[in-house]
């Protein structure tokens, strides 16, 4: 079975200007798009060394002193890249050319609030602006999206994320100490690209949990959207599991009424160095009650892969082939509700059992 899978890229020369210059921008940002092609034409950070450091790397030819610098030398199809913390943004959009391309790194601020007055900037300034919700544009993700489009595995009726592995927080020193941690930094990832499946849930329930030997606000939860009556939808995450790699796991999985799909999301487990990953899909035998599982080879993966995917339908939409922007911030505003709902059951409190 064939299965498209890749972004298809712009058609016109859009050159980039990135601002920030973080461990994402050296890891996914910039190798992903020297593998597309993509002309990045001048990077910006508050610690201007780190911007020389990365043009050097990777052949940039401008780096400017701050924001203002980059805007007022930019061509005038320059796209914006924003990969610094959510507490930037409003600073660095107000700055930026009415109607201008950005893409903004998640989360789409701090909370709800921040997330609403985010959407309120981009519309006032006309910005064609979209969050990097990069898991939308994963190979495997693309191509579960297609075999559902395509009615392959019937209708879907259950959509489980789990990931149960050991992630170094100490490797993202910005974000280690915030006190939404895990569901605002990572399983909104997950939120976000169940949204995309399934639109806006009814309602959420949810409980993030701390560990005993740690200082961080949260490393696991678990996440439940209700949809309908048919439908289960659920988040399971656990990033302290010490215990070595035997009973590791990170998959998505999907099961429809003809068949089912499961996609191992290699890059969670071992992080950073990543395991493969590796996507099946289950469809009934001919004439028979059996089951066969296909695996499937895909090219590409979260890291660096997706980013393509993520500014390529940016820079699509802008230039008109494109029809949609997938992740426009105000799609993301439905993840970031959702994300809210996630907070605000996990502080509240359950149904007591002495009440019934």
């Amino acid at each position: 079975m064939n299965i498209p899978y890749k972004p298809l890229l712009p058609e016109t020369e859009q050159p980039i200007i990135i601002i920030g210059a973080s461990g994402i921008v050296k890891d996914a940002h910039l190798p992903a798009y020297e593998m597309a092609g993509f002309t990045v034409f001048g990077i910006t950070n508050r610690t201007i060394s780190k911007a020389h450091d990365l043009a050097k790397q990777f052949k940039i030819t401008h780096v400017f002193e701050n924001v203002a610098e980059a805007v007022k030398n930019a061509p005038k199809n320059a796209v914006y890249d924003i990969t610094v913390l959510p507490d930037q943004y409003i600073e660095i959009l107000e700055q930026l050319p009415d109607g201008a391309a950005v893409l903004i790194q998640k989360p789409m601020g701090n909370d709800l609030a921040q997330a609403r007055e985010i959407v309120a900037v981009c519309e006032r300034k006309n910005l064609v602006a979209a969050i990097n919700f990069q898991l939308r544009f994963a190979s495997f993700v693309s191509a579960a999206r297609h075999l559902i489009n395509e009615g392959i595995i019937g209708e879907l009726y259950d959509l489980e994320f789990k990931v149960t592995v050991n992630t170094p927080w100490e490797l993202f020193p910005l974000i280690k100490e915030h006190p939404r941690l895990e569901i605002l930094f990572h399983s909104v990832h997950y939120i976000d690209c169940i949204r995309s499946f399934l639109g806006d849930p009814k309602s959420v329930m949810a409980k993030t949990a701390k560990h005993p030997l740690k200082k961080l606000s949260s490393s696991r939860s678990t996440i439940i959207l209700d949809y309908n009556e048919n439908m289960h939808v659920v988040i399971n995450t656990n990033h302290d599991h010490h215990f070595g790699p035997k009973h590791e796991e990170s998959y998505i999985k999907w099961e429809g009424t003809k068949g089912a799909i499961k996609a191992k999301m290699g890059l969670l487990m071992n992080y950073p160095d990543g395991l493969p990953d590796v996507f099946e899909y289950a469809l009934q035998k001919e004439n028979s009650d059996e089951y066969e599982w296909t695996k499937v080879e895909l090219e590409g993966s979260w890291f660096p892969e997706a980013f393509i995917g993520a500014m390529s339908n940016l820079m699509r939409f802008k230039e008109g082939s494109d029809e949609k922007l997938s992740a426009s911030v105000q799609d993301v505003l439905g993840t970031m509700k959702v994300v809210e709902a996630c907070y605000i059951s996990s502080n509240g409190r359950g149904v007591s059992l002495d009440k019934l």
